[in-house]
Formats: structure tokens, sequence, C-alpha cells
């Protein structure tokens, strides 16, 4: 049984990662997620995009793709600052976490 609380901090960050490196979409980063063993239904996952958004980490916008219009993300200044933070935080845990 996974926990989707443990976790839902570790998917925020991997958006957030995804997103500094090059736009994302909601289906996108759904199979990318996957690929890492997370099973999020768009359901879970957009609440989750529009939060990052809502606190200013990701800014949207409509890019039309073979005809339709999708909603794009990418990292803001302000994600990308939050990220640089998360990841000494992260190290420092991992480092925790796999001391032998």
């Amino acid at each position: 049984m996974v926990d989707r609380d443990l976790y839902a901090g570790l998917i925020r960050l991997h958006i957030l990662h995804h997103a500094a490196e090059h736009p994302i979409f909601g289906l996108g980063i759904i199979s990318d997620l996957t690929r890492h063993g997370y099973a999020l239904s768009p359901g879970t996952l957009y609440p989750v995009l529009h939060g990052l958004e809502s606190k200013g980490y990701l800014r949207s916008s409509r890019k039309a793709v073979a005809g339709r219009m999708r909603r794009v993300y990418r990292a803001t200044p302000q994600g990308r600052r939050a990220l640089g933070d998360a990841k000494v935080k992260v190290r420092e845990l991992f480092g925790e976490l796999f001391e032998e």
C-alpha cells in the first residue's frame, strides 16, 4: 500500500524539476511520473499543477498542438529558486536516510 501523503512532496518536486528543464503538460508529466513508479490520474495531477501555479512556482500558457489547445507549464524564477532550496534539503535528507 502506497501512502500518497508521504510521496506528495516528492511528486511536486519531480514536477517542478521537469518544468525547470523544459515546458511540461498534464498527460506528458503523468506519463513521466508513471515511469518513475507514481500512478496519478488527471483528477489528481491537475490540482497539483494548479496549486504550484497559484504559489507562483509554475506559469501556464495555452499552446496549439495538432489542432488542439494544450496548457503548458514552465517553472518561474520563484519556482527555480524554490527547487534549488529543496535540492539542498533533499540531499541532506537522503544523506541521513542512506548513511552506512
